[in-house]
């Protein structure tokens, strides 16, 4: 159960936001709904998430990798849930997917990915990365995509940090 109240999305101050993330994104999930119950904040996170997800030139795959192990990393399953079939549909295995716990020991990931991974690792435990981390995953992507992949690592590890003080989670009643 939530810590907090999820929004009314009946309120007419999130009327224009609940018809925006319908769109966008199909429903209103639980986040979102928590969210609302700042419009202003719900309104800027949205657009933000939003530029991370659907205007990144970052491949699909890696973006969902980078989601589902900071979810792992992090402890937080709502974001697990809501990624693991985003990872699927982006091309990501579920062999892939069941060994991101283990990575390191695992033959499924390309050198990129555990690249990707290690440096994910790192900004998500340790905040500053080491130069070898650095530059162990900068061979592998253009400056745009390395300003992406850094600002979509540091963004889920936000989302999942605002779910788990929040205690939302997938099962919670509305």
């Amino acid at each position: 159960m939530a810590r907090l109240p999820y929004a009314d999305l009946s309120h007419p101050e999130v009327s224009p936001l609940v018809e925006q993330i319908v769109a966008e994104r199909g429903s209103v999930l639980h986040l979102y709904q928590m969210l609302l119950q700042s419009p202003q904040v719900a309104r800027g996170w949205l657009n933000h998430l939003t530029g991370i997800r659907h205007n990144s030139s970052l491949p699909g795959d890696l973006r969902e990798m980078v989601i589902m192990r900071i979810a792992i990393l992090n402890g937080a399953p709502y974001e697990a849930d809501q990624h693991a079939p985003i990872a699927l549909k982006e091309g990501m295995t579920q062999g892939q997917l069941d060994a991101l716990n283990d990575w390191k020991s695992s033959t499924l990931f390309s050198d990129r990915e555990r690249a990707v991974l290690a440096y994910t690792d790192t900004m998500t435990r340790d905040v500053q990365v080491p130069d070898g981390v650095f530059d162990a995953v900068k061979v592998y992507f253009e400056p745009k995509q390395m300003v992406e992949l850094t600002a979509t690592i540091a963004t889920y590890n936000m989302v999942s940090r605002f779910l788990e003080a929040l205690q939302i989670h997938t099962h919670d009643e509305r």
